[in-house]
């Protein structure tokens, strides 16, 4: 009996584990596609299609549709690299704080 209540406390643990592990990834795609998506807008959408109405405004004597062409899809990436970097690390922390409140629950801890 008590191999049995052992047998099934591990695949409950694999089953939430497997649980954990999918929300943790799906949550990872969905932040780099969101971001991938602000990156797209920066990059195409004002350097490309928004130019015309951008070129408007002048910024160091440059129009900034010719800025964001340039520059700004550059300084955009940099920028969302560390957003990146921000959110994963929180994330990660958070992910690796349940799996060991998941392991001392289950009686696997040290």
């Amino acid at each position: 009996m008590s191999e049995s209540s052992s047998e099934n406390s591990g695949s409950r643990r694999s089953e939430s584990y497997q649980s954990n592990l999918k929300k943790y990834w799906l949550g990872n795609v969905r932040i780099m596609l969101t971001l991938l998506a602000i990156w797209g807008l920066a990059g195409l959408g004002c350097g490309i299609v928004f130019a015309d109405t951008l070129n408007e405004i002048k910024i160091g004597g440059f129009p900034l549709g010719f800025w964001f062409a340039q520059q700004g899809s550059i300084v955009v990436f940099v920028l969302l690299i560390l957003v990146f970097c921000l959110i994963m690390n929180k994330r990660d922390e958070t992910h690796h704080e349940t799996l060991k409140d998941e392991n001392n629950q289950s009686g696997g801890g040290i």
